[in-house]
């Protein structure tokens, strides 16, 4: 009969040269059934995939999650809390203002809508409109408050379209110009006053942020 510990030791060394496995060829590359190789997965620990149906399996040494618990191994994506409706959930609940599902699918690489509808559903998440799209909260209503309240105030940062063409515009002209001064070109351009949070919103809602520096923090 062949030992278990050597057995977890031999899954390692696969892990090893493929971050991610499926169930089956794992089981194969083991000679042991898959309830068996279940059993060794629980032992050394692991995580399972969000996307593909849950079907991909790495070592819980393996990822290295990002500040919102995700990594992603090509197109294969998981998650610090688990299941694609578990990362739905977290997702929202942290979210500063909510999320929409366009956004929520453009972070995990996944169609999600349908996913986010029955959530609503079942109240593990509130959702107001926005315009022509769903702004999804968090289900709890003291924390959805805050929520909407830092969504008034988004709404309320954001630029006409033809001022954010010319912000853009700017941009384009010079990509290293930091907020403040893509502000000040912009506004003698325009003939009126943008603020520099007005460019950090449009250029979150164009997933242009991370081009951006942080705003410098109070001493």
């Amino acid at each position: 009969m062949k030992d278990p510990t050597r057995t977890v030791l031999q899954m390692q060394e696969l892990f090893d040269k493929h971050p991610c496995w499926r169930i089956e060829p794992l089981s194969r590359q083991l000679d042991y059934s898959i309830v068996s190789v279940r059993r060794f997965l629980a032992i050394a620990g692991y995580y399972s995939s969000f996307t593909h149906n849950g079907r991909w399996y790495t070592l819980a040494s393996i990822p290295r999650f990002s500040a919102e618990g995700l990594w992603f191994y090509r197109d294969i994506g998981f998650s610090k809390a688990g299941s694609l409706t578990r990362t739905l959930v977290a997702l929202v609940e942290e979210s500063a203002a909510g999320m929409t599902a366009e956004a929520l699918g453009q972070k995990l690489r996944c169609r999600c809508h349908s996913v986010l509808v029955g959530l609503y559903r079942r109240g593990a998440v509130q959702r107001q409109r926005q315009g022509r799209a769903h702004v999804y909260l968090a289900a709890d209503a003291q924390r959805a408050g805050h929520q909407r309240q830092a969504m008034t105030a988004k709404q309320a940062m954001q630029l006409p379209a033809e001022i954010a063409v010319m912000v853009l515009a700017e941009f384009i002209r010079q990509p290293s110009a930091e907020p403040d001064l893509l502000a000040k070109r912009a506004s003698k351009r325009a003939g009126v006053r943008i603020e520099t949070g007005q460019v950090r919103v449009l250029f979150e809602q164009h997933d242009l942020k991370k081009i951006l520096r942080p705003p410098p923090s109070a001493s």
